[in-house]
């Protein structure tokens, strides 16, 4: 008798409790709130951007995303080819600048800034040739038998002048791709050079123009 009472007890808890949670899960699909979609998330994130202590959505449904701050960054435009920064189209170590600014200011400190450009084209015009040594260095302190291509350099001079503001400017210049040399490798200042130099010029070379006291040649 006594077990009898207490299965029947059993039971109608059992369908007490069966009937409970089918009406909460009638309430849940018809009053319940409903699911936020993966686009909805997405946008409340962009607008206040405080969904989360650690800048994370707290927690999101079976199925949707969960978006970082980081993934919302926007990153800079790459600016068009015209509008990017050029560099300098030579990039020399500190020797071959400094000796470049020495034989330039040796060689065209009496010249205007562009007769000082145009030394500097020519010592860079031979460092681009496969005729000439491949550094400023090597260009400027090159020897053939014992003879220098420089005249600075075999008097001394080039070690002992000081370098003014506007040839630092044409150097400079020279190093950021301005070339107005049409490809010149060779100068010479013709009041100053022996006769027998500048034949050799005269006959060796094709003459390309003359600027303040140089003539350029290649």
């Amino acid at each position: 008798m006594y077990r009898k009472a207490l299965g029947a007890l059993v039971l109608v808890h059992m369908l007490f409790l069966a009937g409970y949670v089918c009406l909460l899960a009638g309430d849940l699909s018809q009053g319940g709130q409903e699911p936020v979609s993966a686009a909805v998330l997405d946008q409340a994130v962009i607008a206040d951007g405080k969904s989360g202590g650690l800048g994370i959505v707290p927690c999101a449904s079976s199925g949707q995303r969960v978006v970082g701050y980081a993934s919302l960054e926007r990153t800079a435009p790459t600016p068009a080819p015209e509008e990017q920064e050029s560099g300098p189209v030579w990039v020399l170590g500190q020797e071959d600048y400094d000796i470049l600014l020495r034989i330039v200011e040796a060689e065209a400190g009496t010249e205007d800034e562009d007769g000082k450009l145009l030394v500097a084209n020519v010592v860079l015009n031979r460092v681009a040739s496969d005729k000439f040594p491949d550094t400023v260095q090597k260009v400027v302190l090159q020897k053939n038998e014992r003879v220098t291509q420089f005249s600075p350099v075999a008097s001394g001079r080039i070690w002992k002048v000081e370098i003014s503001q506007e040839t630092y400017a044409a150097v400079d210049r020279a190093l950021e791709g301005e070339d107005i040399s049409q490809g010149a490798l060779y100068f010479a200042s013709r009041r100053y050079a022996k006769s027998s130099s500048m034949r050799w010029f005269d006959r060796c070379l094709t003459f390309l123009f003359a600027h303040g006291g140089h003539e350029f040649f290649r």
